[in-house]
């Protein structure tokens, strides 16, 4: 039996975030569901060498022939996301989970006279209202203890309650405030039962209205310098509020919607849906969308709708969105007319299910990278994309080394530039290079000095003009010999990050070098054209086409590389010069640089506009001013 399992994933597609991951065999069947941490380390246990493996896991992922997961916030969410697929699929290797009582629940009596909140492993309580599972007995506490600042109901057991209720004392959590159960005198039944009424209902709908009713309290109490019992409204929100953010992927009991998501670039889309049915996650399907067209989100919109809705799958009465599209009543009409009903479309902004639509959202940018990335690595696709941009740009060979070039400022200020190579279609980051510009009229001058500055290295009868100054020694000799000579590998294709303007810049360096045997390209951003030197019109290459896929790519690193280099750049520098001020520390200069948002922005500022900023006197702010014009 061979150790290789054909459906095994690159290591690097994995992510490392928490989520909840389903192994299916060749039907489509879930065969396990498995919650993680962290979801790389997780998953490498089960491709690893088929012997080592323990019996059973050995079949399951023998048996299996796909493997796929979902990203979430936390473990809380995971281990909530995994016990509802687990009760939705049965898949037969969770046995042993689904036998197990061990997770851990918190329950609330409602069949008693004074209810009370208590952690529980048994689920046959008569009369109790359960909310979990959670993942470790210290999760439930803990959200006992949250809870119990804003609703401080009963906890104590039955035996100290009669007691306490018989000798007219109160049980200890009532001596010290945690409990306000009928025993403490402080509440009658009926009122302590309109707070456990509260509190199961927010544990079981999440409404933030209690917490806006709570903050208004806070700040009228506050108006009336009643301090300590602002205080302790304060600190009921920061509980709600805690408790709201371990249940992102859990909503309200009665809540049945589709929830979609989408994230995409120029050349592809990837969308995400959830399906939520009683408030829980019950599947999860997600397809990519290679545009043809330059298509707007409203127009991606219309086209997951079509493509998720049929008579065979009908839509909810609520579906959510990142954004309602421009046709919204039509569609709500041709929804409706499939449906049978009303369909009603959401753009989620705030509460529950705009958080669940952020968790969407990630498993969307998880989906378009990992399709990029496997894209980019099929050897198929990349030689049909070299042979593809032989063929547009009319080159004698195809384009084995590419070299692509984007510069960076801030309104001019700290301009830096960015080289990229990919060889053979994937890139090779030992010879990314940097460069600094010290002064530059605009982009297109800044594009012909750094091909000047590059070209020069493959002219093997001079020196480059900004070559290192090194110490006479044998091994700084060899270790800058063999930088140069990498530096002089010829690309076949120089790719600059513009359009006619800066594929002019491009060419009049390229002239001036006297190199040949070097074609130029520029790719314009807005409709991702490809221009040549001296050209009316640009070179149009099919949107789905692997050929604009990796020219698009190169670009886009470049940019990414430039960028990073920039900001570093950037940050060291204001950072240097304002270190120099005596007063001025790591933590005010953040407050200033947050406060006027950018370096340019800083150095413009008047001595009295300096000193408004938290933190920043009369004096240091004069010192401030006078120094970045020094």
């Amino acid at each position: 039996m061979s150790d290789a399992l054909s459906y095994r994933p690159k290591t690097g597609e994995i992510p490392t975030t928490p989520g909840v991951y389903r192994f299916r065999d060749a039907t489509g069947r879930i065969l396990y569901v498995g919650k993680a941490k962290n979801l790389r380390a997780r998953l490498s246990n089960y491709f690893a060498p088929l012997h080592s493996l323990h019996e059973r896991t050995r079949r399951m992922v023998t048996t299996a022939t796909g493997v796929e997961w979902t990203v979430v916030g936390t473990e809380v969410e995971a281990l909530q996301l995994e016990w509802m697929w687990i009760n939705e699929f049965d898949p037969p290797f969770n046995v042993q989970f689904k036998d197990d009582k061990s997770y851990p629940y918190l329950a609330v009596t409602l069949a008693d006279e004074a209810p009370r909140a208590l952690v529980t492993r048994t689920e046959g309580i008569k009369g109790a209202r359960y909310f979990g599972p959670y993942p470790k007995v210290w999760a439930v506490h803990e959200t006992i203890e949250l809870m119990l600042k804003a609703f401080p109901i009963r906890t104590c057991n039955n035996a100290n309650y009669k007691r306490a209720m018989q000798s007219g004392k109160p049980c200890f959590a009532g001596q010290i405030g945690r409990c306000f159960g009928p025993c403490s005198g402080l509440v009658s039944i009926e009122d302590h039962r309109t707070i456990v009424n509260e509190f199961v209902s927010f544990m079981g709908s999440h409404d933030k209205k209690l917490i806006n009713e709570l903050t208004q309290q806070m700040k009228d109490a506050a108006l009336a310098q009643k301090y300590e019992i602002a205080a302790k409204r304060r600190d009921q929100v920061r509980a709600l509020n805690a408790v709201l953010e371990k249940s992102a992927v859990v909503l309200r009991d009665n809540v049945d919607i589709d929830l979609f998501a989408v994230e995409q670039d120029e050349l592809a889309a990837a969308v995400q849906l959830f399906i939520v049915r009683g408030g829980r996650i019950r599947g999860v399907r997600g397809w990519m969308v290679d545009k043809e067209l330059d298509v707007t989100r409203s127009e991606l919109i219309d086209s997951m709708m079509q493509t998720a809705y049929n008579h065979d799958a009908l839509p909810p009465r609520e579906i959510v969105l990142p954004e309602l599209p421009d046709d919204a009543e039509a569609l709500e009409t041709w929804l409706a007319d499939l449906a049978g009903r009303k369909v009603r479309l959401v753009a989620a902004q705030r509460g529950e299910k705009a958080a669940l639509l952020v968790t969407a959202g990630n498993n969307a940018k998880q989906a378009l990278m990992l399709y990029k990335t496997r894209r980019s690595s099929d050897f198929v696709a990349r030689s049909k994309a070299l042979e593809d941009i032989q063929d547009a740009l009319e080159m004698p060979a195809a384009p084995l080394r590419m070299e692509c070039y984007d510069v960076s400022h801030l309104s001019g200020t700290n301009i830096v530039a960015s080289m990229v190579v990919f060889e053979d279609g994937l890139p090779r980051k030992d010879e990314y290079r940097r460069f600094n510009i010290p002064e530059s009229t605009d982009d297109t001058d800044s594009i012909y000095q750094i091909l000047t500055r590059r070209l020069a290295y493959l002219k093997p009868e001079t020196l480059a003009a900004d070559a290192v100054v090194v110490d006479a020694t044998t091994t700084d000799i060899i270790q800058v010999e063999q930088k140069r000579a990498k530096f002089k590998y010829q690309p076949n294709l120089l790719i600059v990050d513009g359009g006619q303007p800066q594929v002019a810049a491009a060419k009049r360096a390229l002239a001036e070098s006297g190199v040949t045997g070097i074609q130029l390209c520029g790719i314009a951003k807005r409709l991702e054209e490809i221009w040549l030197p001296d050209s009316d019109y640009p070179v149009i290459l099919p949107r789905n086409s692997d050929a604009l896929f990796l020219i698009q790519r190169i670009r886009d690193e470049a940019h990414r590389f430039a960028i990073t280099h920039q900001r570093i750049r950037r940050k060291k520098d204001i950072s240097s010069i304002l270190g120099e001020i005596a007063g001025l520390g790591p933590a005010r200069v953040k407050v200033l640089l947050q406060h006027f948002g950018s370096v340019a922005r800083l150095k413009v500022a008047s001595a009295a506009e300096i000193a408004d900023v938290r933190g920043i006197g009369r004096v240091l702010a004069e010192s401030i001013h006078a120094h970045l014009r020094s």
